[in-house]
């Protein structure tokens, strides 16, 4: 059983950053994929960044990385656009294929992080 706890969000101006942190419990961590996704009212959630217990990532334009003796994964996310307005949350699975981005993959998952970008 892990859970997951997501913080670091906030209101940005265009062009800002944030850094979310997803702490999580659980002695085996170190050997989940975390995923951040997010969803945007009125539309599906989407992946945004994968890490894999090697480190090994799958990112569509932000910074993921991880400190698995801390149990955290951060998501980096600069030059920040209004677009990036939604609720961000992590998510943690046994791995099963080189690249998990589909949220029905992931078992675990935190409360989620609002992220506002004004223009």
């Amino acid at each position: 059983q892990v859970q997951l706890v997501e913080s670091g969000g906030g209101l940005v101006q265009a062009g800002g950053s944030l850094r979310l942190s997803c702490a999580a419990s659980g002695r085996t961590f170190s050997s989940y994929v975390v995923g951040w996704f997010r969803q945007a009212p009125g539309k599906e959630r989407e992946f945004v960044a994968g890490i894999s217990p090697s480190g090994s990532i799958t990112y569509y334009g932000f910074t993921i990385s991880r400190d698995n003796a801390k149990n955290t994964v951060y998501l980096q996310m600069n030059s920040l656009k209004p677009e990036d307005t939604a609720v961000y949350y992590c998510a943690a699975a046994v791995p099963i294929i080189a690249s998990m981005t589909a949220a029905n993959q992931y078992a675990y998952w935190g409360r989620g992080t609002q992220v506002t970008v004004s223009s």
